[in-house]
């Protein structure tokens, strides 16, 4: 199947049904466009993000089956109910969204590489600047040591990256988001692809077509309005 080539002057370009995805490589869709804020809100808001290596075209995925992480499933292991207990971890909301993703963006000791380009960075700095993307930090010692970024429409949180330099401490930021999230009347938490890390802690694997139907419900509703501004 041929993929569509997205007109990088034209954000308001649709993208293709994401039934027209390939199933090999999984879930690619489109190729193109750019990374203005119209592209990227209709491509959550329909199933679909960017992902690349830099020096490549913008590549756009909608793999089937979803990760994702039902509020109300989220599972803490029990020696993760003792870090927690401990308190040794500071978690905050929204304080230093461009560390969080620098620290996401720095290669990984399996992979050298990284795809969080200049481009990355800056369109989502740009979206938290628009109260749309949002950072979680996890603090020790006063020294940001894990977190993670992403997206909310309605009540759907987008999991972008994670990142940690202390055991346990992207975990622990994790926990304390998706127990805001509840509080704060999110239904879904989408989390791409399958990890180990993610499904550890709740996350299940449902099929795109259920996936869609969930952002169709709740991506337009509102949560508290207290949201992200405490």
């Amino acid at each position: 199947m041929k993929l569509t080539i997205l007109n990088p002057k034209n954000p308001e370009q649709d993208f293709p049904s994401v039934r027209k995805a390939l199933t090999e490589p999984e879930g690619l869709l489109a190729i193109g466009g750019c990374l203005s804020k119209s592209r990227l809100l209709n491509a959550y808001r329909h199933g679909i993000f960017p992902w690349y290596n830099p020096g490549e075209p913008i590549l756009w995925w909608s793999p089937d089956p979803r990760l994702v992480l039902f509020p109300e499933h989220l599972a803490v292991s029990r020696s993760l109910r003792k870090t927690l207990r401990k308190n040794s971890f500071l978690v905050t909301f929204d304080k230093v969204f461009d560390d969080v993703i620098n620290a996401c963006a720095k290669p990984r000791a399996e992979d050298a590489g990284t795809w969080i380009t200049a481009d990355i960075k800056q369109a989502y700095n740009e979206l938290h600047r628009l109260g749309i993307a949002h950072s979680v930090e996890a603090w020790q010692d006063g020294e940001l040591v894990g977190g993670l970024y992403g997206l909310a429409l309605g009540q759907v949180f987008f999991g972008e990256s994670m990142f940690h330099s202390r055991t346990d401490a992207s975990k622990v930021a994790f926990v304390t988001l998706v127990e805001q999230l509840k509080c704060w009347g999110y239904q879904l938490v989408d989390c791409q692809v399958h990890t180990h890390h993610l499904t550890s802690l709740g996350a299940e694997e449902i099929d795109r077509e259920l996936f869609i139907q969930l952002l169709d419900r709740y991506c337009d509703l509102p949560v508290q309005a207290s949201a992200w501004t405490q």
